[in-house]
């Protein structure tokens, strides 16, 4: 839903880098939640701080440097390219937490894998790339996010996923001055409703969806998780359809019946 609504925001003038900052204030709300279930027990000790710090520097981190290589280099290929993230942590995953699951989960995972490229193919567009920059940022962002899951796994073992997602909205907002940094100013920014108050509205699902992908991964394989996380494009091409009218290119197609085919698999 959150891929669905947010373009929005930003279609009505208000720049993502800013749209960042709102999120990592809705993050707020989903923590003080997530630590009253818990009766305010947060985890202090010098290990989770550090474990909970680091899940979420290199999710927020690598939001922006997403941001960054986004204006140097051709959306159609950084966004294919990152969303395989999940196979660094599926492989970390089996190499090192020693995950294991049947062939025909297997079967799903590759799949899950094969749409995850389709669904988050984009067409080429007037940009282009200036020198390699972006390719570097492309290459840190898949390295961030694919590490974050698989320490959001690991951090799990030893600590409360409540704690961690307390520590994960604590470095979103201390990274926030950099997403200010970011933003170009000498455009025309959206201050009104459609600005930062619909941002928050769109962007607490992202939030919410965050502490929840804390709590799969507390119960659940990341090998198992992190895929099925990553077909969420489906959900946002349906509602896109329903919403905006927009057809799905051959490209969208091939990517929603691998979608289907996984999440039948993988929900075994």
């Amino acid at each position: 839903m959150w891929g669905a609504l947010i373009e929005v925001p930003q279609k009505a003038g208000f720049p993502p880098t800013l749209a960042y900052i709102v999120w990592a204030l809705t993050m707020i709300p989903c923590a003080l939640v997530a630590l009253y279930l818990v009766k305010w027990k947060l985890e202090t000790d010098k290990r989770s701080v550090l474990l909970g710090s680091a899940v979420g520097l290199l999710g927020a981190g690598g939001q922006l440097l997403l941001f960054q290589a986004l204006k140097e280099g051709p959306a159609y290929i950084i966004f294919p390219f990152i969303s395989l993230y999940p196979i660094l942590t599926i492989l970390l995953s089996v190499l090192i937490l020693k995950e294991k699951t049947s062939v025909l989960k297997w079967v799903g995972i590759g799949t899950a894998l094969v749409a995850i490229f389709f669904l988050s193919y984009q067409e080429p567009g007037a940009s282009d790339s200036r020198g390699f920059l972006w390719l570097a940022l492309s290459l840190l962002v898949f390295v961030a996010w694919g590490l974050q899951a698989y320490v959001m796994k690991f951090s799990n073992e030893t600590m409360k996923a409540e704690s961690i997602f307390f520590y994960m909205a604590v470095t979103a907002l201390a990274l926030s001055p950099f997403a200010w940094w970011m933003t170009d100013f000498s455009q025309p920014i959206n201050w009104g409703f459609k600005g930062p108050y619909l941002a928050a509205l769109v962007h607490v699902l992202n939030s919410v969806g965050a502490l929840m992908l804390v709590y799969a991964l507390r119960y659940g394989k990341a090998i198992i998780v992190v895929p099925l996380t990553g077909l969420a494009p489906l959900i946002t091409i349906v509602l896109s359809l329903v919403l905006y009218s927009v057809m799905p290119g051959p490209m969208l197609m091939i990517g929603l019946v691998f979608a289907v085919i996984a999440i039948f698999i993988l929900s075994f």
